[in-house]
């Protein structure tokens, strides 16, 4: 195996082939080599050299079932309890961490409300650019979903919370640059019954990162990153790539492509690649090619709720290793790094357009006309290698007019001619029913230069929405029958709920076959993924936004769950109070991934909601709402 670190992001390839006299081998099913970071790590011996009254604070777990977790009461732990830790223990933490802690005293917006914090140009700036998903990402306790926060601090143009509290974000944090903080937070939050989170990048929808005073843990900033040119471990042979799990996707797509490979990863510029995404499956542009993200996982180093670093893979630690494979993060550890499969290069078409329903009479049905045509096409082009991701608005405010974005359809591995033929059938079908698109179509010879090109900066949540998921079978477009159920209920949502609905067309299975791993059977038999979402008045009350919430859930997508029977969704684009959670997000696995968590986490130091292990406990908010700002608390 042939590996070159890389230390810096847009690293020029003729500075690639300088570095290659970094390249050296390692022999069959060898694992991966550790990067400088993983290499600082906290050992016993370290613990014996703290004083006395902290070793407690920082030892190991010899993981026995048998012990009694810190905190026996029903709770975690909080700053008003006995047992909250003492500011001398957290200031042992930041020792231990060579100053990494983090004491959030202010949120992002606190410029934007009176106080020490206040400042006008600042809170002005923030307003501005508050869509924007960078300066979230750069903010160790920002989420991309606020309302799962609670709200408590957003610039008032944008939502006014009448005063800026810290609510459902966590108190302190601990920026990780090495394994050996992301220890030292890991077996403080055991010792101790501080409730532990984990941070990438914040893009869950369900706001796993966040959690009212908890400790969390970001791994932003391990973005290291190495070419494999020769990685054999016995299962897979060819190139690869380890990434520390801080790694977004602009950053590992422009790596891979210096180094004339592509990597399957997901279509958000900054979702970070080796966290959440991967872990729990992932979906991608290439994913009817290659399959999901964690379809792709060789090996991923780990540290586990006893304190220790491992590496799981097919060959140590393997029950971890199927688990992390799909089955989810922020449960069974923290991922330092990610290795993952690498393959060739390939030449992308993509096509973008929008049309919209006419005002005239017959306009909407013209409309919608269009949209389940486009559903005739769905199990041809996916099964060929298509990924195409779309959305459709209402027009507000006039009601009963209706957009549709293509943004974009991919071919990736086509040609021009090679892909129009297969797009041009429903074209004609749009321009039979007077819909005229206008098709923006791009060639680019990398996949690199292609996603740049045809994939927008996620921008933030909105303040009054919340959203749900479904993944569609081929069942649902195997006859007229079943695509003409699958359209009524999509024109439903959309035309009669006044809901944005944004769909997939994939297929996520490799098509060098099925590994096995944690991922949901239901991504096996995927033809469509769809969210639709649902939003409130922006000064809605607590009731009616929990109205809106259980329209949602219990009613728009019971309709959706009616006619997929046995499916599920995607983890990290779901709804975070979607029923019976087990069986939606990880099927008959969960079972298998159930015993991984109590074997690895008998102490239940990692809580995330919907993730496994995650039934026994619940955040109590003070209003109902499901968010992160209360106390998590067990299930009585």
């Amino acid at each position: 195996m042939y590996c070159l670190e890389i230390h810096k992001r847009a690293v020029p390839f003729f500075q690639l082939l300088i570095l290659a006299v970094l390249a050296f081998s390692l022999p069959t099913a060898a694992a991966p080599p550790l990067f400088s970071f993983e290499k600082t790590q906290l050992h016993d011996t370290d613990i014996q050299t703290l004083p006395t009254i902290h070793r407690s604070l920082f030892a190991f777990d010899n993981n026995s079932s048998s012990q009694v977790p810190h905190n026996e009461g029903r709770c975690k732990v909080y700053p008003t309890d006995q047992s909250w830790p003492s500011p001398d223990a957290w200031a042992a933490l930041n020792t231990l961490t060579s100053d990494a802690l983090i004491k959030v005293t202010a949120p992002q917006a606190a410029p934007c409300y009176p106080g020490a914090e206040y400042n006008a140009e600042i809170c002005a700036d923030l307003t501005a650019n508050w869509t924007n998903s960078f300066i979230h990402l750069s903010d160790p306790v920002e989420m991309l979903s606020p309302v799962t926060q609670g709200l408590t601090c957003q610039p008032p143009d944008v939502f006014d919370s009448k005063n800026c509290r810290l609510g459902g974000y966590p108190l302190y944090v601990v920026n990780a640059t090495t394994t050996r903080q992301i220890q030292a937070a890991v077996n403080f939050a055991r010792n101790t019954g501080v409730r532990l989170v984990v941070k990438n990048t914040g893009h869950d929808f369900s706001g796993k990162s966040g959690g009212k005073e908890a400790l969390s843990i970001w791994t932003h900033h391990l973005k290291d990153i190495m070419f494999l040119e020769e990685y054999d471990d016995g299962t897979y042979k060819g190139p690869a790539i380890k990434a520390g799990s801080g790694v977004q996707g602009y950053e590992m797509y422009q790596a891979a492509s210096e180094r004339n490979v592509v990597v399957v990863g997901g279509e958000g510029k900054t979702v970070g690649m080796m966290g959440g995404y991967i872990l729990g499956s992932g979906h991608s542009p290439l994913s009817s090619l290659y399959g999901t993200g964690a379809d792709q996982i060789l090996a991923l180093e780990v540290v586990t709720p006893d304190g220790r670093f491992v590496t799981a893979s097919p060959t140590s630690h393997s029950d971890l290793f199927w688990a992390l494979s799909g089955g989810g993060g922020s449960t069974f550890g923290v991922v330092t790094s990610a290795t993952v499969k690498a393959h060739p290069e390939m030449h992308v078409t993509g096509v973008r357009f929008i049309f919209t329903s006419d005002p005239d009479a017959g306009g909407t049905d013209r409309f919608f006309a269009g949209l389940r045509k486009y559903l005739d096409y769905f199990e041809s082009h996916a099964d060929k290698g298509i990924y195409s991701y779309w959305l459709i608005q209402p027009s507000t405010p006039a009601p009963g007019r209706f957009t549709f974005t293509m943004m974009p359809w991919l071919a990736p591995n086509m040609t021009r001619d090679q892909a129009m033929p297969l797009l041009s059938p429903w074209i004609a079908d749009l321009e039979a029913l007077d819909i005229k698109p206008e098709l923006n179509i791009t060639y680019h010879e990398t996949f690199y230069e292609s996603w740049l090109a045809n994939f927008p900066l996620e921008v933030v949540e909105k303040t009054n929405v919340t959203t749900a998921s479904r993944i569609f079978p081929r069942a649902n477009f195997a006859s007229a029958s079943q695509l003409n159920a699958t359209f009524a209920e999509l024109r439903t949502s959309i035309e009669k709920k006044n809901h944005v609905v944004v769909g997939f067309n994939m297929s996520p299975t490799p098509r060098s076959g099925i590994p096995d791993n944690a991922v949901n059977p239901a991504w096996r038999d995927c033809l469509m993924f769809a969210q639709q979402s649902v939003r409130w008045s922006p000064n809605a009350t607590a009731a009616e936004i929990l109205t809106a919430h259980e329209d949602l859930t219990l009613n728009d997508m019971q309709r959706w769950r009616d006619i997929t029977p046995g499916g599920g969704t995607y983890l990290a684009e779901s709804d975070r109070r979607e029923p019976n959670f087990q069986q939606a997000f990880y099927g008959a696995k969960y079972d298998r991934l159930l015993e991984v968590k109590r074997k690895y986490d008998p102490k239940e130091v990692f809580w995330a909601v919907t993730a496994v292990g995650s039934e026994g406990w619940t955040v109590e908010t003070e209003d109902g709402l499901p968010t992160e700002n209360g106390r998590l608390c067990r299930v009585v």
